[in-house]
């Protein structure tokens, strides 16, 4: 008997240096045996921002080996069976069809950019605890949802 094949779980936003990486990690960690967690932006910065590095290493998942990536390199190129747009930008820009993707699989969780935070280093930093936990709480949902 084989095994079941993992679902293509794609979260996209603009820079894919924060909000988007930060949800790959997650849902990695949370169910990697299930999805086949991915990102992308629309516009990719050139890395992971240090500070999701740091968060997410709070919780001892290591994102740093984790890279920005372009929507197009899995635009008609992979099969995604769950789109989670994670920031406005994107859900204003993004693709609104996605290539074999049901519209109910396709998810809008408008969470704030923790790179446009300013303040002092400690702010910034709690604005990055913030977002990571905001996500880890979606996806915890979602993980359970789509179990059911």
């Amino acid at each position: 008997m084989s095994a079941q094949k993992k679902q293509n779980v794609l979260f996209l936003c603009t820079g894919n240096s924060c909000r988007s990486q930060m949800a790959e990690g997650l849902l990695r960690h949370m169910a990697g045996d299930r999805f086949e967690p991915l990102s992308a932006g629309l516009d990719p910065g050139s890395e992971v921002h240090p500070l999701a590095i740091r968060v997410m290493a709070e919780i001892g998942i290591d994102i740093s080996a984790q890279q920005p990536k372009a929507v197009s390199l899995y635009l008609g190129k992979t099969v995604i069976h769950y789109l989670m747009v994670v920031c406005n930008k994107a859900q204003s820009t993004c693709p609104r069809i996605w290539p074999g993707l049901a519209n109910e699989k396709r998810y809008y969780w408008p969470i704030p950019d923790p790179a446009a935070i300013s303040g002092t280093p400690e702010e910034q930093l709690a604005g990055f605890r913030e977002v990571r936990d905001e996500l880890k709480e979606q996806l915890t949902l979602w993980v359970t949802d789509v179990s059911c």
